[in-house]
């Protein structure tokens, strides 16, 4: 028999909360390792299917082990980067590349990633978790983030699996699936505490303030608690670029007995932030910072609470079920192209989830099974209003209204065999979904059903205990979304898009050094797209690409006996090519993404003292599928060039008084001005971020 082990109960809190956090949603192939293989790889790793991948005691393992390229950044290391904002770290991960603006949405408001030279506007291609759980308005309807309820500062760590994880995850996840953790409840007794400040400057336009507040502790009677506060305000780097945000949370784990757990959240979130928009060429000579619609902006909030029931039935089955319900309104007030009114677009959802998971592992002979099996049901509720007010007078013109509705099914189930050091996991999705879009004027009804298995298979062998070696191949589907919903008819049924990625691999993972390497191949077939001039708009399946490239990481820290201890430093580059496959364009580079993208930074501590200092780059872009070179005169058409920008940041720990630290630091260090473009009607030159200096407080009592 090959050796395993898996405690039968939870005997203590600690393990009470590394029971939580191997829930629901992990990701197939590597959810499972648990504890580091020996030399002959043959120990299998304990039960743990994580929901929000990032158990304390199971992190390095977990990475380790995995089936597919994935990066984990934890708070110390976003703390370390300087970030102002989700972006700011995201752009330090291989293969991925994040904006700004990269439309009507300013920076407190949305989130915009893209993957492998997959869409960033609102972050359509990737699944985006919090906690676990889906963070987008309406997963199926409306995938797109534009309305993004997480800050910087309530996150504890940031997991971003590019492939190998898709057979639980959906529906959309050809771009990889990105958790955000919040911060943890504490696991031992007393109260656990930390207030924090910082001050950012912008060189030009504004300032702006972010708070963070987090109390948490573990009773003796089982219950745990936690409290998490972020806040935002001030203004960002262009004139009149207001914005402030709160985001509040509760978390409780309470023990029922030994072996099983309940634990939940309720949040709360809401943002105000004003979109400058774009600039022609002109204006961004005079004055890239300057604001030409300044009553333009985007507004929401969300009311959301999560529930989990966890039992860890015996050494070998675990049965975990999730609910949620998520309750969310927003709004944007944007000038019209006729610049005499302004166009309102206020939007309301209500999404309600359920999962139950139940896990169980069984011997054949020497082969061990990991066997999981899942349901999930997703059901989304939402009203879309559009509506003109007149500049002049005040007065609103008539509203247009759709109502929305989508019930998804999808069973899932996987497999993970361990045969010696080799790990394979074949795994499957089935999807079942119902959209139904009404307009409220007409009573006309739009709907369709989308059925579709997605099969998937990872495969990792564990060489030796630092080196990991992996393959996958993974499908991913898109469904037609709300507002496509119109363009249904008998002879434009709209297929949902289908993706297939293959990818493969090794990781190193040492005392001192850990490095990966990954190659992929992703054929994006019957893409929806806009047809070009519609008005209103008409959407068709007629969007083929291939992205296909290669990503590399490194980081090594020397030896803390050896002359240079303190010294970590480390580098990342990507190289993407994703080309379109369909139409006139066949052949060309698919809009707004950078085909190369690196990292390079190195960080030194001495006593109570950190230095760091960091550079990424993006080579050019092009804002449209003809790749258009020469700029027009208003700015929205043409080449994005490639730009540089250094960080450097130093941080103190008072000596004798524990926890209390300074830090402080400047962004785009040389003041290099670099700009990216907007699509929408607000088109043209959106600058990037100048100079920023910054200083943060922090105290934990």
């Amino acid at each position: 028999m090959i050796p395993f082990t898996l405690p039968r109960t939870v005997a203590t809190p600690s393990r009470c909360a590394v029971a939580i956090a191997t829930a629901l949603f992990s990701l197939s192939g590597a959810s499972y390792a648990q504890q580091a293989a020996p030399e002959n790889g043959n120990s299998l790793e304990t039960i743990q299917v994580s929901g929000d991948w990032l158990g304390s005691n199971t992190l390095e393992t977990s990475v380790k082990t995995f089936p597919g390229a994935r990066t984990v950044v934890k708070k110390t290391e976003i703390e370390s980067t300087g970030a102002v904002n989700i972006g700011d770290v995201m752009r330090r991960i291989p293969g991925v590349q994040a904006t700004d603006n990269s439309g009507t949405a300013g920076s407190a408001i949305s989130l915009n990633i893209g993957v492998r030279g997959l869409t960033g506007r609102y972050s359509p291609r990737s699944t985006i978790l919090l906690d676990g759980l889906p963070m987008s308005v309406a997963p199926y309807g409306q995938p797109q983030i534009s309305f993004a309820p997480v800050s910087l500062n309530n996150i504890e760590a940031i997991d971003v699996v590019r492939g190998g994880g898709a057979v639980r995850y959906g529906p959309q996840n050809v771009g990889g699936i990105i958790n955000f953790k919040t911060r943890s409840i504490p696991t031992t007794p007393g109260l656990t505490s930390d207030a924090s400040v910082r001050y950012n400057s912008y060189s030009q336009g504004g300032s702006s303030t972010q708070y963070s507040a987090f109390a948490g502790t573990q009773l003796d009677n089982g219950l745990g608690l936690a409290m998490l506060y972020s806040g935002t305000e001030g203004s960002g780097w262009r004139d009149n670029s207001n914005e402030r945000l709160n985001d509040f949370a509760l978390k409780f784990r309470f023990e029922i007995d030994p072996s099983s757990e309940i634990y939940g959240k309720v949040s709360y979130y809401d943002v105000l932030s004003r979109t400058p928009g774009g600039l022609t060429v002109a204006q961004y000579n005079a004055n890239p910072f300057q604001n030409t619609r300044k009553h333009d902006f985007w507004s929401g909030n969300r009311k959301a609470v999560d529930f989990g029931y966890l039992n860890t039935i015996s050494d070998t089955k675990e049965f975990e079920i999730r609910t949620y319900f998520v309750e969310s309104f927003r709004q944007s007030v944007l000038i019209g192209s006729s610049t005499t009114n302004y166009q309102h677009q206020p939007r309301d959802y209500q999404t309600t989830g359920i999962e139950p998971r139940y896990t169980q592992r069984f011997f054949t002979g020497k082969v061990a099974n990991d066997v999981t099996v899942g349901y999930r049901y997703i059901g989304e509720r939402g009203t879309d209003k559009t509506y003109n007010e007149s500049i002049a007078t005040g007065v609103n013109g008539a509203v247009s209204s759709f109502k929305n509705s989508t019930d998804a099914h999808a069973v899932y189930i996987d497999d993970k065999i361990s045969i010696g050091a080799w790990r394979i996991t074949p795994g499957m999705r089935y999807e079942h979904i119902n959209s139904t879009r009404i307009d409220s004027a007409t009573n006309g009804k739009f709907e369709v059903t989308n059925n579709k298995p997605l099969p998937s298979i990872n495969v990792a062998y564990l060489y030796s205990p630092e080196l990991t070696l992996f393959t996958n191949y993974n499908t991913s589907f898109g469904v037609v979304q709300n507002t496509q919903l119109n363009s249904l008819s008998a002879n434009n049924p709209l297929s949902p898009e289908l993706a297939k990625t293959v990818e493969a691999g090794a990781r190193w993972k040492g005392n001192n050094l850990s490095a990966e390497v990954t190659v992929f191949d992703i054929r994006f077939d019957n893409q929806i797209s806009q047809i070009p001039g519609s008005n209103p708009a008409l959407f068709q399946n007629i969007g083929k690409t291939q992205h296909d490239g290669v990503e590399t990481s490194i980081d090594y820290s020397f030896d803390k006996d050896g002359a240079l201890r303190g010294l970590n430093v480390y580098a990342t580059y990507a190289y993407t090519r994703a080309l379109q496959r369909s139409g006139a364009t066949t052949g060309l580079d698919v809009p707004f993404y950078s085909r190369q993208t690196d990292t390079i930074g190195t960080r030194y501590e001495t006593g109570p003292w950190a230095f760091n200092l960091s550079t990424t780059h993006q080579s050019r872009q092009f804002m449209d599928v003809a790749n258009t070179i020469t700029e027009s005169a208003d700015g929205s058409v043409g080449e994005i060039p490639g730009f540089r920008t250094w960080n450097a940041q130093v941080s103190w720990k008072m000596p004798n008084a524990k926890g209390f630290d300074v830090l402080a630091g400047v962004n785009n260090l040389t003041d290099r001005r670099y700009y990216t473009r907007n699509i929408d009607g607000n088109a043209g030159r959106m600058v990037g971020a100048p100079r920023t200096i910054y200083v943060q407080g922090r105290y934990a009592f």
